[in-house]
C-alpha cells in the first residue's frame, strides 16, 4: 500500500518568523518603555499635558515606532506560533503597506526635491522657535547641529525665530542676538564645553566670515553629508527592505501551507 503522510507547516519558516518577531516585540516594548520614561521625566503623563507641548516632540516618533513594532511583533509571533491565518494576514498586510509607503515616499522625495527641501527648512525653523519649550527637542536640535556641524535650517540667522535669541530691541534675554552653544566650533584646547560661546555672535556682523560658529545651515549640511555616506545609507535601506520582504515572504508561505492543510491536501 502506498504511504501517505499528512502535509505539515514548515518548521523552518514558522520558527524563523517567530524568532524574527520576538526581536521586534521586545524592541517595541523597549521603545514604549522609553516613551513613558521620557514623558515621566518631563512630568507630562496625562493626555492634556502631552497635547500642550509645543513644537515637535521626538518622543512621538519613538512612541509611533514602538507601538507599531510591538503590534507587528505580537501579530507575527502569535500568528506563526499558533498558525493563525488572520494574524498572519494582518502582519503581511501592514508590512506590505509600510513597504509601499516607503517606496512611494522615496520616489516622490526624489522627484520633488525642491519642495521637500522647503518643507524641511520650514519645519526646522518652526521648531527653532520653540527650542526652549521642550528639553527633548532642544537636545535633538543640539545633537544635529553638533554632529552635522551646522547652525539653523538655512543659517545662523534662523535663530531670530526664537524669542530668546532674536535681535529685537524688546528682547531682554542675555542670549539676545546669539546662537546655542551647539552652533559653536569646538576648541580642542578646552575640555569643558563653553555654553556661552554663542552669546552676541550675530550682533557683531559678518557671520559668514565667523570662525567661532558654524555658518552652514543644517539642510545644506545634510545635502553635503548624504553623498559622502551614500553607501552606508543605501546599505541600511537595503537591509530594512530585505527584512520587510523576507517577513512578507515567510508570512505568505505560512498562510499558503496552513490553507493547504485545512483543505485536506496530502502528498
Amino acid at each position: 500500500m502506498p504511504f501517505y503522510k499528512q502535509r505539515q507547516v514548515s518548521c523552518l519558516y514558522k520558527y524563523l518568523l517567530f524568532g524574527l518577531n520576538v526581536v521586534f516585540w521586545v524592541a517595541g516594548a523597549g521603545l514604549l518603555a522609553i516613551t513613558f520614561w521620557a514623558w515621566n521625566e518631563k512630568g507630562v503623563l496625562n493626555i492634556q499635558s502631552i497635547t500642550e507641548l509645543k513644537g515637535f516632540d521626538p518622543v512621538w516618533v519613538i512612541l509611533t515606532v514602538g507601538l507599531l513594532t510591538f503590534i507587528l511583533g505580537f501579530a507575527g509571533c502569535i500568528g506563526a506560533l499558533r498558525e493563525n491565518i488572520c494574524l498572519l494576514k494582518f502582519f503581511s498586510l501592514i508590512i506590505s503597506t509600510i513597504f509601499t509607503l516607503e517606496l512611494a515616499a522615496g520616489i516622490l522625495g526624489f522627484v520633488f526635491q525642491d519642495w521637500v527641501k522647503e518643507q524641511v527648512q520650514s519645519f526646522v525653523r518652526d521648531n527653532i522657535g520653540v527650542y526652549r519649550e521642550d528639553i527633548d527637542l532642544q537636545n535633538l536640535i543640539d545633537a544635529i547641529q553638533k554632529y552635522m556641524q551646522c547652525c539653523g535650517a538655512g543659517g545662523p540667522d534662523d535663530w531670530n525665530n526664537n524669542v530668546y535669541f532674536n535681535c529685537s530691541q524688546e528682547n531682554g534675554s542675555r542670549e539676545r542676538c546669539g546662537v546655542p552653544f551647539s552652533c559653536c566650533i569646538p576648541d580642542p584646547a578646552h575640555n569643558v564645553v563653553n555654553t556661552q560661546c554663542g552669546y552676541d555672535i550675530r550682533a557683531k556682523g559678518q557671520v559668514k566670515d565667523n570662525l567661532v560658529i558654524y555658518t552652514k545651515g543644517c539642510v545644506q549640511a545634510f545635502e553635503d553629508w548624504l553623498p559622502r555616506n551614500i553607501y552606508f545609507v543605501a546599505g541600511a535601506l537595503l537591509v530594512i527592505a530585505f527584512l520587510q520582504m523576507f517577513s512578507i515572504y515567510l508570512a505568505r508561505s505560512l498562510i499558503g501551507e496552513i490553507k493547504a492543510i485545512k483543505a485536506g491536501w496530502r502528498f
